[in-house]
């Protein structure tokens, strides 16, 4: 996991960025589902990918604030298995909202709520930060070495 020579292998970090994105919105489904599927009548993709649901003019809109940013909370720790080095989490941090970025372009149009751009600011800012400081945690524990001589 951390020694050896570090290698480039392209189809590994594709395949990264992949899990990592389909984990991210797997959870944010779940969260808006809690979230917001209480309080509408029809979930649909739109509270994905639509920057005018991410509001705070309305109690749906900061369930949908809520559910971004618990996912983004929920991505620091798939980081933590996935990346496993806390000098990669911002990059794949900043890949995902990016591709997320794209997304909501295909979908809604250029974002033109500050309220979204705000959200997902914060969000990539928690995930890296929180991702690095769990991988960091991660790095700096102990290696256990176990004695092979008895003790006569």
């Amino acid at each position: 996991m951390f020694y050896g020579a570090v290698v480039w292998d392209p189809w590994l970090i594709v395949a990264q960025i992949v899990c990592l994105q389909c984990l991210y919105y797997l959870t944010l489904g779940a969260f808006l589902s809690f979230l917001v599927g209480t309080r509408v009548s029809r979930l649909s993709l739109v509270y994905f990918f639509d920057f005018a649901t991410v509001t705070t003019s309305t109690v749906t809109g900061w369930c949908v604030i809520a559910s971004f940013l618990l996912s983004s909370i929920a991505g620091a720790g798939y980081m933590l298995y996935l990346i496993e080095r806390e000098k990669k989490c911002l990059d794949f941090a900043a890949t995902l909202y990016i591709i997320h970025l794209f997304i909501c372009l295909i979908n809604g149009g250029w974002p033109s709520s500050i309220t979204w751009w705000f959200v997902n600011v914060i969000g990539v800012a928690v995930m890296a930060l929180l991702g690095e400081y769990l991988c960091i945690r991660r790095e700096l524990k102990e290696i256990p070495i176990t004695r092979y001589r008895s003790n006569v």
